[in-house]
């Protein structure tokens, strides 16, 4: 009886050491997930109706992933509050549903203040960042974001 219960605590440990070493199926995903950013900075609206159908479609697909939507120059005009396509469908609940699957919308501080738009007037989705280009250099150089310009 003291060998098999010596042995029983042996298989025990075994299956929880193999346990830690494999990891569970959503820590290996999460460890794994893609992280993208999908850059934004021209006027009109068309890159921004691109860059949102392509983001909705990525995040539907690999819903794991990190995705950063980063606008500055004329980029930030479709996170304005009303901003519309050319049909005038608003682009806000759009974002908003994406935010809330995780999506971050990221906003130039430097391009607010050089054309003097007050952060009031930015979708409550958006956040904003002191430099574009430099949260742009820092999610592909640092982090390892894959690029990605509609």
């Amino acid at each position: 009886m003291k060998v098999t219960m010596l042995k029983f605590v042996l298989l025990i440990r075994v299956c929880l050491l193999s346990m830690l070493l494999i990891g569970t199926p959503s820590h290996a995903a999460s460890a794994d997930a893609a992280k993208v950013v999908y850059h934004v900075s021209e006027a009109g609206f068309d890159q921004a109706q691109r860059t949102l159908n392509f983001v909705r479609n990525h995040s539907a697909t690999d819903p794991g992933a990190k995705i950063v939507v980063l606008a500055h120059a004329a980029g930030i005009d479709f996170l304005l509050k009303g901003a519309a396509t050319a049909t005038d469908v608003e682009f806000s609940p759009v974002i908003h549903e994406l935010a809330q699957r995780g999506v971050e919308f990221r906003v130039c501080n430097l391009t607010l203040l050089s054309r003097k738009i007050d952060r009031a007037q930015l979708q409550a989705d958006a956040i904003v960042v002191p430099s574009g280009v430099v949260e742009l250099t820092r999610l592909q150089g640092r982090e390892g974001y894959a690029y990605i310009r509609p």
